[in-house]
Parts: structure tokens; C-alpha cells; sequence
């Protein structure tokens, strides 16, 4: 037998083991979600698990003029459909929608059972889903109602997620580095080839987005840069300048960690109120359906938020080994739970007045679980502020992603954006669909 059918019949073997896997893997949640939900989240006792417990929905679609459901006020169309994974949105000054389309680089050893069946959930799912390596420019066409017009607007992208125009210059996160073109209005392609600002940690790409935010005046450039393994696994070496929000100046490209221990920082927005800087997180896996809840909270210059050695503040993960109380006694508590597993992947703070109810707040996407049951996210939710701070339960405003039974997938929300209208537009990568949220009295 030679390497490569033995190989075969490796990678084979454990495939079947894992489907066999993930149908015994179904421990139920304990723990109500909406116990999970704000400051103070009931945090049960960890568990450990060789394969953590697992359910997810076969992705299908959004099959005809089915749509996801919104809250009682609303009404949602779709504005763009046939994308390849689109993940984030960026309004442009001219009222243009540029969407990124883009999935991991697939650039991670595959070497364990575990990772083996994180690639068959993706797939069953619709989150495996090819992307783009690419920006597509919506335009709206003058007087139609119909879907807004598609041009291909950069492409040869490296798995990009994090998008921003500051003045004429338009700043693109691709996985390892950060792209600056000239933007010039009205062009439906991009005629700048684009240079490098600066590099981003790249290595393996256990978390390979990097979401991105400009300082309001523009000078610097804030990252989130997810951590390379779940817990340390890969080894400290290769965690250097992640779990973390770097700060990046757009002069010179040289960067900083701003804040550190945040384990995937995947959204990042300024509180319109008090001018901070906060993030939506992903928490640690394989301790339980019911934990680790993902957070919102505000990120404090020099803060260290647990990871690895602390979640949540300072709640310890025995798993990590040497422990480092000197840095858990610093771990800084996050503001407001979002639930466990949730997958948070989309942050906005909402400033338009199209959706009154909704102003001031924020909203957040949930891509959602794949590592409880039931499921938990796969919905848009908002979460009122007060004077600069959460206030309040999150609510459900787009929801229907799945089906009742939860057997059946038919998209994920991801990134948003307000457009000049005020509309709630929201980046649907199972579906590859952007849907644009409006009130029912405008």
C-alpha cells in the first residue's frame, strides 16, 4: 500500500469515526440562555471532553422568497444575492455597498480528530462554504426595487475581512496583512493596484479574521486578532500579537498591542456616547454546552481580559498549563454576556434615526453554535445602552435562520453596516445574501 492510498484511508477511517462522533456527542445544555445574558452570567461548573459536544443544522439555503423573520415594525429584503461568503459590509460615502466575501485560508494543519471534525460540521453546515478572495461593490439602481446591481470591485484578496475608507484611502484586512488603496468615487473596480501597510500575525490561522476600525481621526487602525488555538495547544510561540487589539498607526504601519487575553476579538466599534473603543469576543470551547458565554464589553488600553489562563475575569481554565496568577488577578471582568457559543461575529452601534427604537444601542450578529444543543445564536440581536453602557436584556430582532426543528440551516448573519438611509443592512454567508432591514412606516 503506498503513502497516499494509505493516507486515504486515514483521513477516511476518521471521518467515519467522527460522524459516528457526532451523533453520540449530544449533551444537552443546561443552562437557559437568557441566564447568560448581561453582566452577570451563571457560570456552571467546566467539563472536560476528548470530543466536545456537538449539533449543527445542515446548510440549504434560503429556498425561493423565504427571508429571515424580523421583530414586529421591521420589514427586511434582500438587496444582493449569489455572493461567494460574504462576512463584511462597508457603506461608501456615494451610498455604494462594498461586500467582502471571504472564508479561512484553509492554510491550518489538519492533523487531529478534532480538527477533522470541525472541517465535516463546516461543511454540513454551509459555514465551510467557499469565499470570494474578493470586494464586490453594491449599487442601487435609480427608481428599481429589484436587487441592487453587483460589480467585482478588488479581487486576488487573502481571505480579507476587515474593511475601512478613511478621507480617499481604503484599508483592507486580509488575514496576514493590511492593503491601503486610493479610493476614488464612483468607480465601480478598483483602478489602484494597492500597497502594504503593514503585516498581521498569520501563522497557521486558527482564527483567521481580523476585523478592523479606523480611529475618528483617522491616524490609527484598530485589529482584532483572534488567537492561534483554542487554549494554548499550538503553543505560546505561536500566539504572539493575538488574542489581542492591536493598534496600528497608518502613517508608518507600525503597530502595538492596545489591549491583550480577548481570545477572538471579531467586531470592534466606537460607543457613539462616551467616544470608547469595545469589542464583541468568542470565547474558549470543549468546557461545556454552557460555557464560555461571549461577550460585548469596552477594551481598556493595557487590559488584559483572561486568555488563556482565565475566563470570563479571573474564573481559571485548569487546562492551561503553567498557570499565571499574576496575570488572572489582573484579568479585567467583560461588561455583557451574549450567551454561550453564540459566535458573535458582527458589532454595530446604531446612530440613524430610520429605526428609532434601536438608536444609541448596538446590535450584534450571531453566526451561531456548533458545539451545543440546542443551538444558541443564528440571530441579529440589539442590546440597549444607557450613559455609554449596555442596559437591559438583548432582543431578538432578526431571527428564522434555521427551521423549528433545527435540522435545516438557511443562513448566518455576520457583518452589518447603517446605510444613508438609516437601514439595518446585515451580510448573510450561509445564504450569500445581504438583506437590508427597514421600518414598516418609512
Amino acid at each position: 500500500m503506498d503513502k497516499r492510498e494509505w493516507g486515504w484511508r486515514l483521513k477516511a477511517g476518521m471521518a467515519a469515526g467522527c460522524v459516528l462522533l457526532l451523533g453520540a456527542c449530544s449533551e444537552k445544555a443546561k443552562v437557559d440562555l437568557s441566564q447568560q445574558l448581561g453582566g452577570n452570567p451563571e457560570l456552571p461548573k467546566a467539563q472536560n471532553f476528548l470530543v466536545p459536544p456537538m449539533q449543527v443544522p445542515d446548510g440549504v439555503g434560503w429556498k425561493g422568497a423565504a427571508k429571515p423573520q424580523v421583530a414586529p415594525g421591521l420589514q427586511i429584503e434582500k438587496i444582493a444575492s449569489g455572493l461567494l461568503h460574504p462576512r463584511q459590509l462597508l457603506v461608501l460615502p456615494n451610498q455604494d455597498v462594498l461586500v467582502v466575501e471571504a472564508n479561512g485560508p484553509g492554510e491550518e494543519a489538519v492533523t487531529t480528530p478534532k480538527q477533522v471534525i470541525a472541517g465535516i460540521i463546516k461543511g454540513r453546515s454551509g459555514k465551510g462554504g467557499k469565499g470570494g478572495n474578493r470586494i464586490t461593490l453594491l449599487r442601487k439602481k435609480p427608481g428599481s426595487s429589484v436587487e441592487w446591481e453587483q460589480h467585482v470591485y478588488i479581487e486576488h484578496l487573502h481571505s480579507p475581512f476587515g474593511i475601512q475608507l478613511v478621507g480617499d484611502t481604503l484599508y483592507v484586512a486580509n488575514t496576514g496583512n493590511i492593503m491601503k488603496y486610493h479610493y476614488t468615487p464612483g468607480e465601480t473596480r478598483m483602478s489602484d493596484p494597492g500597497t502594504e501597510l503593514g503585516d498581521l500575525p498569520s501563522t497557521v490561522n486558527h482564527h483567521w479574521t481580523k476585523a478592523l476600525l479606523a480611529s475618528p481621526d483617522g491616524k490609527k487602525l484598530y485589529v482584532g486578532s483572534g488567537s492561534n488555538s483554542n487554549i494554548t495547544e499550538n503553543g505560546l510561540e505561536v500566539e504572539y500579537r493575538r488574542a489581542a487589539v492591536l493598534e496600528v498607526d497608518t502613517a508608518t504601519g507600525a503597530s502595538r498591542v492596545f489591549a491583550s487575553g480577548i481570545r477572538n476579538p471579531t467586531g470592534l466599534q466606537w460607543e457613539p456616547q462616551s467616544g470608547k473603543l469595545w469589542a464583541i469576543a468568542n470565547e474558549r470551547d470543549e468546557i461545556g454546552a454552557d460555557l464560555v458565554p461571549d461577550y460585548l464589553t469596552s477594551v481598556k488600553e493595557k487590559g488584559f481580559y483572561g486568555w488563556p489562563y482565565s475566563y470570563y475575569g479571573q474564573h481559571v481554565d485548569d487546562r492551561v498549563q503553567p498557570q499565571r496568577p499574576d496575570l488572572v488577578k489582573t484579568a479585567v471582568k467583560p461588561d455583557y454576556a451574549l450567551g454561550s457559543h453564540v459566535a458573535a461575529l458582527g458589532l454595530l452601534f446604531y446612530t440613524g434615526d430610520a429605526l428609532p427604537r434601536y438608536k444609541r444601542g448596538a446590535f450584534v450578529a450571531e453566526h451561531g453554535s456548533w458545539d451545543r444543543s440546542p443551538l444558541s445564536g443564528y440571530q441579529v440581536v440589539y442590546v440597549p445602552f444607557e450613559n455609554g453602557m449596555p442596559k437591559g436584556a438583548a432582543q431578538p430582532v432578526v431571527t428564522g435562520f434555521h427551521s423549528v426543528d433545527e435540522k435545516e440551516l438557511y443562513g448566518a448573519p455576520v457583518g452589518m453596516a447603517q446605510d444613508a438611509a438609516g437601514a439595518l443592512l446585515i451580510a448573510d454567508d450561509v445564504g450569500n445574501v445581504v438583506w437590508r432591514v427597514t421600518s414598516t412606516s418609512h
